[in-house]
């Protein structure tokens, strides 16, 4: 595993074995399949941004409040707009203490840097605040350094501000960070980061944990956009992955509604991974959620050993990623390009009513290359994949894959993939490294075989799969164990697949999948996933003899669908088990 530990290293720790190649055969491209696509397409328009900056509440209580105006005079006491300082280098000199605020003239730019020491800070009741004031956002221009640092402190709100960097900033520096390298495991409480939008560093926003596990505690980064950096939008990391004591440098972290854009990578870093949107690593208890990801990868390097992914995390654990959208991600190499990930020594996560589209690897990836079983518990379900694997066959829809992957849920999926000129990627791909996975109730569909490709044997303890829909509009195929599968009776004979006892489940029916209207959105959106952009299946009924009973199993398959409709009973297929209104 890559690890870097210079502050202004944004690297993040996996890597990535050579890609496989699809052993698939290219299969007629349906016409109604690809105008289905491109009515999907239109349903995405407006995926993009965030919602609309919300101002936060909370203000300093008994603190005092300083003033920044281009018409300042670092010789006043800025204490108030008409006695401002005018120099960023002033307020830096401003020993902060609990309740104070700092003040930036909305649309003046402030050339240099702001950095908040260990001696400074507030805490959780009287947090010290950055922000505008007036109409419009501050901007503070770097210029070979950070914007912000928050070092070895906490208790601190940045809020309202745009951070832009110059050519030095983009090649070496991230944009605001926070860095903790405190001895021992100590977690920083209470940081709030809201309305900041960051362009032109090597990562937007970091938070960056010490070799020790020291980081912060009680994180919540929302209503951000994160665009034109380098390596990542957004990055959290922390020590070296030990599986024999796991350790997490940050606890508590929460991403909503961050728009992350346009990190095209690093075309010379060949040793690590650039490009991303969002990647959390070393964090226990996180959550992204109406979040977006998109056009991030695009210039990574073609040598790279590891490539970039929409929404993903690594060496974490209890994670939930929900309710985001990432689209039309790449990758300049042969790896990785995909929309979402739970990569390696991720344990006890769920990926679930996410939408991914039009990447260049994976919609949604489980991978681990770590020689250890840190990789468990992991769950996929209620998300929609579709025209994912663009670029790389190697790839499809959801993929398995990795040295050892255990004991991973993946149902109530809905995939659609579709050929690409001579690039066609399966719906499901499975490879060796796999241990207790269960597959159940998914729609898989593709316009050509293969509609799944495991290419080596897996044993049945290896691989479950119930209740699920195998369909295509072209050529249909299994690719299984090395096989070639063109019958699917035959494929469950032969691999006991597809079985609860003596019970035939599963189907290759046509689930008749169409784009939902957007005013078409269920009963209850509460809780749902994007509502732009999302399949179901018309024909929904013909396949309800084919799934199985999760609750059955003792398996709670959750309280709604993808698009917020209670579960009542048994549910069906795939991740919309209602379809569309008439």
């Amino acid at each position: 595993m890559l690890r870097h530990r210079d502050e202004g290293d944004g690297a993040t720790g996996r890597q990535r074995p050579a890609g496989r190649r699809s052993t698939g055969a290219v299969g007629p491209l349906r016409r109604s399949a690809a105008a289905g696509l491109c009515a999907t397409a239109v349903l995405m328009a407006g995926c993009a941004m965030p919602t609309p900056y919300v101002p936060l509440l909370e203000n300093p209580k008994d603190g005092r409040t300083f003033y920044l105006s281009p018409g300042g005079d670092d010789s006043e006491d800025g204490r108030t707009p008409e006695t401002a300082w005018r120099t960023l280098g002033r307020a830096d000199a401003l020993r902060f203490k609990p309740g104070d605020r700092l003040r930036l003239k909305a649309d003046a730019r402030f050339p240099g840097r702001l950095s908040i020491g260990q001696g400074d800070a507030g805490n959780t009741r009287r947090p010290v605040v950055i922000e505008s004031y007036g109409a419009g956002r501050a901007t503070i221009v770097a210029r070979g350094t950070r914007a912000i640092e928050v070092h070895n402190t906490s208790g601190v709100v940045v809020r309202d501000l745009r951070l832009v960097g110059d050519a030095a900033s983009y090649r070496t520096q991230d944009g605001l960070a926070f860095v903790s390298d405190l001895p021992g495991d100590r977690k920083l409480p209470y940081v709030r980061v809201a309305g900041v939008e960051v362009s032109g560093f090597r990562n937007g926003i970091r938070l960056h944990g010490g070799i020790e596990a020291s980081g912060f505690r009680d994180v919540v980064i929302r209503d951000c956009a994160l665009h034109d950096n380098q390596d990542a939008g957004l990055v959290a990391d922390g020590p070296p992955f030990s599986a024999a004591a796991p350790a997490y440098a940050h606890d508590e972290v929460t991403v909503s509604g961050v728009a992350a854009y346009r990190n095209v990578g690093d075309p010379r870093a060949s040793g690590r991974n650039t490009g991303s949107g969002i990647v959390l690593g070393s964090v226990h208890r996180g959550t992204v959620e109406r979040s977006v990801s998109h056009d991030n990868g695009r210039s990574s390097s073609p040598d790279a050993v590891e490539g970039p992914e929409g929404i993903w995390t690594y060496d974490s654990t209890r994670m939930t990623l929900q309710r985001n959208v990432s689209y039309s991600n790449h990758t300049g190499s042969t790896v990785d390009g995909g929309g979402f990930g739970l990569d390696n020594n991720v344990s006890h996560s769920v990926m679930q009513y996410n939408l991914a589209h039009g990447n260049d690897g994976a919609g949604f990836l489980a991978y681990s290359a770590a020689p250890n079983a840190a990789h468990t518990g992991n769950t996929i379900r209620y998300n929609i994949s579709h025209d994912d694997s663009r670029k790389l066959p190697q790839y499809g829809g959801i993929v398995a894959l990795g040295t050892r992957v255990s004991d991973l849920a993946v149902y109530h999926n809905t995939v659609l993939t579709t050929a690409n000129g001579p690039v066609r990627a399966p719906a499901l791909r499975l490879e060796p490294g796999l241990r207790g996975i269960t597959v159940r109730n998914n729609l898989f569909v593709t316009d050509g075989s293969p509609v799944v490709a495991a290419p080596r044997v897996l044993a049945a303890s290896a691989v479950l799969m119930q209740g699920n829909d195998y369909h295509s509009s072209g050529e249909w195929g299994l690719l299984w164990g090395g096989r070639a599968y063109d019958d699917m009776a035959v494929w469950r004979q032969e691999t006991r697949q597809e079985l609860l006892g003596v019970r035939v489940t599963g189907t290759d029916r046509d689930p008749c999948l169409v784009p939902v209207p957007v005013a078409a959105a269920g009963p209850d959106l509460r809780g749902s996933g994007p509502t732009r952009g999302a399949l179901a299946a018309q024909c929904a009924h013909a396949l309800a003899d084919a799934a199985v009973d999760l609750r059955a199993m003792g398996i709670d398959p959750g309280p709604v669908d993808y698009f917020g409709a209670p579960l009542n009973g048994s549910p069906g297929v795939g991740a919309v088990q209602v379809g569309p209104a008439a």
